[in-house]
């Protein structure tokens, strides 16, 4: 059995998260000890890092409570929660689009400076820019 400290350092979270996402519901199979403090299983962890990375995704706790509860509930919601699952893969993959063109504009940037540092001059820099007197 694994405590929340325990399940802080596996998951790399907080504890503060781990109790908060215990006291939401969205870890199943918490026990107590007898100074009723929180016990994990390794079945309280695979839960933990689902939820984890649905978090990070971008899901609203509502709706990965929403999601934990269907798992529970067994077989008969299979359809219902590769669903959700989609909806969640397409839009990690419109973050990781967004991703790529943030990372192709800064490797621009980059190496545009680099060439700055190369010449010694700044071209862009309007403080330098001579006007021309007419």
């Amino acid at each position: 059995m694994y405590t929340v400290k325990d399940i802080a350092r596996i998951t790399d979270t907080s504890e503060h998260t781990v109790r908060f996402y215990t006291d939401k519901g969205l870890i199943p199979g918490i026990s107590r000890d007898n100074n009723n403090k929180r016990l994990f299983s390794e079945e309280s962890v695979n839960w933990f890092n689902g939820v984890k990375f649905l978090k990070e995704g971008g899901m609203l706790i509502k709706d990965i409570k929403e999601y934990v509860d269907l798992c529970l509930e067994g077989s008969s919601t299979i359809l219902t929660r590769y669903e959700i699952i989609l909806k969640q893969q397409q839009l990690a993959n419109e973050k990781l689009e967004q991703t790529k063109k943030l990372v192709a504009y800064m490797d621009h940037k980059v190496e545009y400076y680099q060439e700055l540092l190369n010449e010694n001059e700044d071209k862009m820099n309007p403080g330098t820019w001579i006007t021309k007197e007419t």
